[in-house]
């Protein structure tokens, strides 16, 4: 047995003492959190400066898609960040989720903040699509949390703008439900993704290694349809430290840019 009048040493230079509260929480997130409503504020001011500005730039009227060019930055610049640091932050994720459930409240209480049409309800159930899109992903940790995270914001942005689709059916454009958005901008990411891992793996040379990577992928996939989730995770963490990082978040943003490009410019 210890000696009851010995002490604990106090931390020292080499070994500094982590500023954590009782119960082991993460500060630094809850001050993000604290954050997250005031940046958000600041992405939702930014959305209806945009649609004025693009307003003044189009008086004869047309689809004003200023908050888009706003939502599309937000998405560039999480996938510069991830690109750089392989992680996208709380501090970009989070407040773009918040603002886009901003937006759609405003909506339904018809404050004109710019010309989308979602709900408060949409906004969500855009984001919780976002969210299922990619959580087989997630769960087998082919994917990181600030990569679902991300999809959700673009979700809470493109269910507040697009809602129903009547926005840009007034205007003449292709009737963009809010939900066909998410899904196929999701659908491109994914194609740019894989063509991204082809040119590493086409890069790297490693053929045999990378075709058994991919069916130890297509495995774990099959685990968690069939509910083994919890295996599926314990391979793809083994797996994770052998692995080639690649920032989703990049094929992500492209992924978005494309389709909105395709069906806003190309096909309007």
């Amino acid at each position: 047995m210890g000696n009851p009048d010995s002490k604990t040493p106090a931390p020292t230079a080499d070994a500094p003492a982590t500023e954590t509260d009782d119960l082991g929480l993460d500060r630094e997130f809850f001050l993000i959190l604290a954050r997250a409503p005031v940046l958000a504020l600041i992405w939702l001011a930014a959305g209806a400066a945009a649609h004025q500005f693009w307003a003044a730039l189009s008086p004869t009227g047309g689809l004003n898609a200023g908050p888009l060019v706003v939502l599309c930055f937000g998405m560039v610049l999480a996938a510069f960040i991830d690109g750089w640091a392989l992680k996208v932050p709380n501090w970009v994720t989070f407040p773009l989720i918040l603002s886009g459930w901003m937006q759609g409240a405003l909506h339904d209480f018809g404050v004109p903040i710019d010309a989308g049409t979602g709900g408060f309800l949409m906004s969500v159930g855009c984001t919780a699509v976002g969210f299922l899109l990619l959580f087989p992903m997630l769960a087998i940790g082919g994917v990181g949390v600030g990569d679902v995270k991300m999809q959700m914001g673009f979700g809470a942005w493109v269910g507040a703008y697009f809602g129903s689709g009547a926005t840009t059916a007034a205007v003449g454009q292709a009737d963009l439900h809010a939900l066909m958005v998410v899904f196929w901008g999701f659908a491109y990411g994914a194609l740019v993704g894989g063509a991204f891992g082809l040119i590493i793996i086409f890069i790297r040379r490693q053929w045999g290694a990378n075709a058994q990577m991919y069916r130890e992928i297509g495995g774990d996939l099959v685990r968690f349809a069939s509910g083994n989730a919890a295996e599926a995770a314990k391979r793809a963490e083994e797996r994770r430290k052998k692995w080639v990082k690649l920032p989703y978040g990049i094929p992500l943003c492209v992924g978005f840019l494309l389709f909105l490009g395709q069906k806003l410019i190309l096909e309007g």
